[in-house]
């Protein structure tokens, strides 16, 4: 679907994250090429270096793959300070890691989704202006940590490609409705009022209380046991006492990042199970209202979920220049911030809106981008001979708004992908451009007309929009992992129970 800002600073904001991988453990990025000693653990799979570890779909994931991830994750856990499962363990969490990452990757193929060089070059420059330097001086960063930059590529690559696979699997799923973004507001409105008479007040002759007045923060890590789609109603309970086992250990004063390192089935496991730091708004509800009386440190009861069940810890809370103050560090100019903290624009904000049609023709492995870009050039051909444009996205348009001739009505700046905005940018009203590729296909644009005007209003309703949107996404993505695990053949020859948890 074309009409997703949510994607665009969805994907701004992962790609921010991926900058802090000393501290925040982005497991993709943080592979080290630093020599570690072969674990003794490793030493008796030695002689099965070639062997088969898993199976997934028709892809086979040897042992000699999960050994050297499996030190790659060692490295990263010592430098985090977190404590290394058994090397037993740390290969069967490797392991998950990389059957997961392999079925995103098959569906990702599976539905044309690639990563160009220009798309990956671009990512860099992204991360690089948000955090206020050059590419140059971030990949110092990144070497300075220990990433070696080929690595961080790699990593960044895979990142770029799971916001796309997001964006077409669970994106055009969600809908927010009008009534869910009036009630947001009146709550938004009702909270801001308090705050609004605290910032009135004289402010005491020191400084520290004026930080109060930015978004808070929430940051957060997990320990998850996921409770398979369909599961017995004994299978469930036997997950359940689980999660209360590992609730217990870490309240005996066990690590809690180190149990999520050897028991937790999250995606962020092998990162002690952080999940990053957020304004609060962005996270979900069921996360918000478990935490929401605890302080830094302090751990949750068992909260169930869809997925399973989760134990919570509060890394970090407060304002947003908490973090940075504490640990010295630039904060990253995150896109999501916008996006997912409290309402704060005020006043008129004139805008220049352009109303658009395109015709789209989606990448897939039938149909290749070469293909693809041959239609689109056809068509607009019999356009500018003369043929209705209206018609013709009827015809052969494989978007939503195809019904509609293509028509995707005034669009506000920033309110579509990067590549299609520069194009449509570009056009003067009733120009068509050339082909256009964007990580939805081929695109034919139209600009019909273009105004000003004032969308005070509209970017309340549009950023309480993106506030509800972050919060469904996660668990909707989930849901849709879970399924996909579920859908696929797995033979995971390390842990075999594991296959019959996923099935």
């Amino acid at each position: 679907m074309m009409r997703s800002v949510h994607a665009k600073r969805r994907l701004a904001s992962i790609l921010i994250l991926i900058l802090g991988v000393t501290s925040s453990g982005v497991a993709l990025a943080a592979k080290s090429a630093a020599k570690t000693a072969e674990p003794v653990g490793a030493q008796q799979s030695q002689q099965f270096v070639d062997g088969i570890a898993a199976v997934v779909n028709q892809k086979v994931i040897t042992l000699q793959q999960v050994n050297t991830e499996a030190r790659e994750a060692q490295a990263q856990l010592q430098r985090q300070n977190i404590p290394v499962p058994d090397y037993a363990i740390l290969q069967k969490q490797v392991l998950q890691r990389m059957i997961t990452e392999e079925l995103e990757r098959q569906e990702a193929e599976r539905l044309g989704i690639r990563v160009s060089n220009a798309q990956a070059e671009q990512a860099v420059q992204t991360i690089a202006e948000r955090n206020k330097m050059s590419v140059a001086r971030l990949r110092q960063e990144v070497e300075k940590s220990g990433v070696p930059w080929d690595t961080y590529m790699k990593g960044l690559r895979q990142e770029v490609r799971l916001d796309l696979l997001r964006q077409r699997a669970i994106d055009r799923t969600i809908n927010i409705s009008d009534a869910e973004v009036d009630a947001f507001l009146k709550n938004q409105g009702n909270q801001a009022a308090p705050l609004q008479q605290m910032q009135q007040q004289p402010q005491p002759q020191q400084s520290a209380p004026a930080q109060q007045s930015g978004p808070q923060i929430l940051g957060l890590a997990q320990i998850l046991v996921v409770v398979p789609e369909g599961s017995p109603p004994s299978r469930v309970q036997e997950l359940r006492n689980k999660a209360e086992g590992l609730l217990k250990r870490v309240r005996g004063g066990a690590d809690f990042a180190g149990v999520a390192a050897s028991s937790s089935d999250g995606p962020k496991a092998l990162n002690g199970g952080e999940l990053g730091v957020r304004p609060v708004s962005g996270w979900p509800d069921l996360f918000l209202q478990a935490t929401q009386n605890l302080k830094p440190g302090e751990v949750s009861d068992i909260v169930q979920s869809g997925n399973g069940f989760h134990i919570l810890k509060v890394l970090t809370r407060g304002p947003t220049q908490s973090p940075a103050q504490a640990s010295g560090a630039t904060p990253p100019a995150s896109a999501s911030t916008a996006a997912n903290s409290p309402l704060q624009q005020q006043g008129p904000m004139m805008v220049t809106q352009t109303h658009a049609r395109h015709i789209l023709i989606k990448s897939t492995k039938v149909m290749s981008d070469e293909k693809a870009q041959t239609r689109l050039n056809q068509l607009r051909q019999r356009l500018v001979n003369g043929e209705s444009f209206e018609d013709l996205a009827k015809r052969y348009s494989e978007d939503v708004s195809a019904p509609q001739g293509g028509d995707l009505g005034w669009l506000t700046p920033g309110e579509t992908v990067p590549p299609f905005e520069e194009a449509m940018n570009a056009l003067q009203p009733n120009q068509i451009s050339q082909p256009v590729k964007s990580q939805f296909g081929w695109h034919l644009i139209q600009v019909l007309d273009r105004r000003t005007k004032n969308m005070e209003n509209e970017f309340k309703r549009m950023q309480a929009r993106q506030i509800l949107f972050q919060r469904r996404v996660e668990p909707a993505f989930e849901d849709w992992l879970s399924q996909l695990h579920g859908q696929a053949y797995i033979d995971n020859r390390l842990d075999p129970q594991s296959n019959r948890k996923r099935r």
